[in-house]
């Protein structure tokens, strides 16, 4: 593959950003929630589906071991991708809520007792509130809340005197789901370390705007979904140092996580075998692989030079429509824009935009207590990544204000 410089090589790859919707050219703004897929990925997992399916690590025919080597090939794709000390601390899961349910309940189940503590953020989107609310009941620990700011933005002093010595591990957003806002993960890191708490990074929109890497960050956890970079449904990623991963139980129990079993007593593969019970989404880790191989190729001053004009056209021109509130207004703003218009109800906006072609997501993003910071009962989302351009975003903007015409 040749690498991809400009927009025009970017969005070739991209078969579905070419199609109609309702007649109009599509505007696919909803990448947040899941982003459209390269010829690449589509094109393997056919190949895998149609003729080299095998199960994973059980047989010694020829198609299972084809399909070992791209589950295992991925992964070494992955650890390259986010500078991981070591393909054993990449285990695959199902996606982000996955991961994160699998650390709050293992770390939980090794670490954390009753009278500890264990922080998120009020800015995070369910699958890192409802894993912890869980984790805390069972455990009898407390959960403590970051508050933010009227910007969406962490109020870290608020953090410094929620730090103690009873907190355990501190879980939060890389980049807000809905404010689009860049958080301060590398403070946070270090004072969490310092007062003893370990970290993990909700990475699920981290992972697709910018360079991750885990050894810099020092993070002890990053949670990731594939459908979100490129990849598969289905697909996703925990990266864990091994001194933890070794000393954690595993969450779930069947085949191919086992060393040794009896009728009475079972010993666990070593990492990150022993997190990865039953037989995997092999085909999706495959093609997850493949979309990390497919980023590897896209120039990285591209990727940033044009997210950062996407970020500050499309930031002017909502800036200038009357009543529009943008929530997460920040300088460390990237390419996700949610907002209300005064007197016009969000799904209304979003159904008449899709009238347009345009997709956008509105509601509440699975961030109840977000919205409820901002008293609002949901919002639109535009989320935009590096395959969109300026000139969708003029379509947007366009369709954005004929809408408002219409429901005013």
């Amino acid at each position: 593959m040749n690498r991809i410089v400009n927009i025009e090589g970017m969005r070739s790859h991209f078969p579905a950003l070419e199609q109609k919707v309702h007649g109009k050219d599509l505007v696919y703004f909803d990448n947040g929630a899941t982003a459209q897929k390269p010829q690449s990925v589509i094109s393997l997992i056919n190949e895998m589906n149609s003729g080299t399916n095998g199960n994973i690590h059980r047989a010694v025919h020829e198609l299972s071991a084809r399909c070992t080597s791209l589950y295992e090939s991925a992964r070494l794709s992955i650890k390259d991708f986010i500078n991981s000390p070591s393909s054993e601390e990449i285990i695959f899961t199902s996606g982000t809520t996955a991961s994160i349910n699998l650390v709050a309940f293992s770390f939980t189940q090794r670490f954390i007792n009753k009278g500890d503590s264990v922080i998120i953020c009020e800015a995070d989107h369910h699958s890192n509130i409802v894993p912890w609310q869980m984790a805390c009941e069972r455990s009898g620990a407390e959960l403590k809340i970051l508050p933010v700011d009227e910007n969406g933005e962490w109020d870290l002093e608020q953090l410094d005197s929620l730090l103690d010595e009873k907190v355990k591990i501190v879980s939060v957003a890389h980049i807000s789901n809905v404010l689009g806002i860049e958080n301060p993960v590398s403070i946070l890191i270090e004072k969490a370390h310092k007062a003893g708490a370990r970290v993990l990074l909700d990475g699920a929109q981290g992972i697709v705007h910018g360079d991750v890497d885990v050894q810099k960050l020092d993070c002890d956890f990053y949670a990731f979904s594939g459908h979100k970079l490129y990849g598969p449904t289905g697909t996703g990623v925990l990266y864990g140092k091994r001194e933890i991963l070794e000393e954690i139980s595993p969450w779930m129990g069947g085949g191919d996580m086992v060393d040794t079993v009896s009728l009475y007593k079972t010993t666990y593969a070593p990492i990150p075998l022993k997190f990865e019970a039953g037989t995997p989404n092999f085909i999706g880790a495959a093609a997850l692989g493949e979309a990390v191989n497919f980023i590897q190729q896209i120039d990285k001053n591209f990727i940033v030079e044009q997210e950062q004009l996407l970020t500050s056209s499309l930031l002017s021109a909502l800036k200038e429509i009357d009543g529009l509130v943008i929530y997460g207004d920040s300088v460390n703003k990237l390419p996700i824009f949610s907002f209300n218009v005064e007197g016009v109800h969000h799904t209304d906006l979003a159904m008449l935009l899709d009238k347009m072609g345009v997709a956008v997501r509105s509601g509440m993003m699975c961030c109840e207590p977000l919205m409820n910071r901002f008293n609002v009962t949901g919002m639109v989302r535009a989320s935009l990544l590096s395959y969109n351009t300026v000139e969708e975003t003029d379509m947007f903007i366009l369709a954005l204000q004929r809408a408002i015409r219409m429901l005013k």
